[in-house]
């Protein structure tokens, strides 16, 4: 294959990796041999891919995408993370990815198989892969195409992959499975009969019960977060599957991953009237706040199970233990002061605290407000969680944070 970027090219880039690529599109160059839409293209994606692809952007000659397209693209932590899913579901013969895209997924996906194929319809895409995959030593062979197409040509694949596009024609997000590119739902009859197990990548805006409602065959559901924020919603089908496990998983680069699982029968609704364990907050010296996996789960009853924890009313999703929990999924802290919102107690209780993080759940009035009400700077050491208890008493957790 061609090289995609001449030699000025990359001197150029090269030379500017650090720069800011702002100020070098209004510098320009003298040198006409050097591409310079596609240098600042490269070193705007290299310095993206420090954070989210270090392991890309370590290796000389791996050529990036357009902004969207870095954008859209996995992080390799969420990469990992799925390539350790598909791994022990199936057969390593045939890995089929359906929506190559920048090929973040496919690269890490695809390790273990024999046979790697990547389609993707966007040409310009499929070049730059091709590429990379050849820098990165991937063995695999690359298709230009759409999904329909491709799938509609296939015999069997022991495992298929498919990252929908979240937008429509005219580049405005979608969410739905729907109305994203290609339509899942349209395929599924095929995808199910030609493939042992489909793994699908969608948004974390979907709601997973209404998700699994609409698929049908759905065997697990993998909440990911990365850094406490829900990036994606990847679900795994076969076709005489029935939902067994939902998996709520935070991903860090500096840290271990935090992972909760539970089977699907025993997790209640988000709206079920729970018997929620009342918690009377003399004997509580520990409040603990759920992932965002968790919580976006909605599996507060089987969490508190789990680690023998209380949540403090029904509505605020924060919990509270006598003993710490040192493994709770979530940000632990100490309890050193519960306040009412009374005058004088509030002055008793946060006497020399001059700022605080501010969090409400359940409460009446914003973090903003309640700082104004409360005369607080924002930052520093201490943290206050504003809550109403399962007594409709509003309360002011004052905590120091854990670890």
């Amino acid at each position: 294959m061609p090289m995609i970027i001449n030699d000025a090219t990359w001197e150029f880039i090269r030379s500017h990796l650090h720069a800011d690529v702002r100020k070098l599109a209004l510098q320009g160059t003298k040198n006409a041999a050097v591409d310079l839409p596609m240098a600042l293209q490269q070193i705007a994606g290299r310095q993206t891919a420090q954070k989210k692809l270090p392991s890309w952007a370590a290796i000389e000659g791996v050529v990036f995408p357009p902004h969207l397209n870095m954008e859209q693209c996995s992080s390799e932590l969420t990469a990992r993370y799925k390539a350790e899913v598909v791994r022990g579901l199936c057969d390593h013969g045939v890995y089929l990815d359906l929506t190559g895209g920048f090929g973040v997924d496919f690269y890490w996906m695809s390790q273990p198989f024999q046979q790697r194929v990547y389609v993707e319809q966007n040409e310009a895409l499929c070049a730059v892969a091709e590429h990379n995959f050849n820098i990165l030593g991937h063995a695999c062979r690359v298709v230009s195409g759409t999904a329909a197409e491709v799938l509609k040509q296939t015999t069997r694949a022991d495992a298929v992959f498919l990252d929908p596009a979240r937008r429509d024609e005219h580049g405005a997000r979608t969410y739905g499975i729907g109305d994203c590119t290609p339509n899942v739902l349209e395929l599924l009859p095929s995808l199910m009969e030609k493939s042992h197990c489909v793994l699908l990548k969608l948004s974390p805006m979907l709601d997973w019960r209404k998700t699994v409602s609409d698929l049908h065959h759905v065997s697990e559901v993998h909440i990911v977060s990365v850094d406490n924020e829900c990036k994606e919603l990847l679900v795994v089908m076969s076709s005489d599957a029935e939902l067994q496990r939902v998996v709520c998983v935070n991903l860090s680069a500096d840290k271990d991953a935090s992972l909760f699982a539970f089977h699907y029968p025993t997790v209640e609704a988000p709206d079920a009237s729970l018997p929620i364990r009342s918690a009377n907050l003399s004997p509580f010296h520990y409040l603990y706040v759920p992932n965002a996996s968790i919580m976006k789960a909605g599996c507060f009853s089987e969490l508190a199970t789990r680690y023998a924890v209380c949540q403090l009313s029904s509505n605020s999703h924060l919990f509270v233990s006598a003993d710490e929990v040192a493994v709770f999924p979530g940000r632990r802290f100490r309890i050193q002061a519960v306040t009412s919102m009374n005058k004088h107690e509030l002055r008793e209780q946060l006497a020399g605290i001059r700022q605080a993080n501010i969090s409400v759940r359940n409460f009446p009035l914003t973090a903003e407000a309640l700082r104004k009400k409360l005369k607080l700077k924002d930052g520093g050491d201490t943290y206050i969680f504003a809550t109403t208890d399962h007594n409709q008493q509003h309360k002011l957790f004052i905590c120091c944070k854990i670890g």
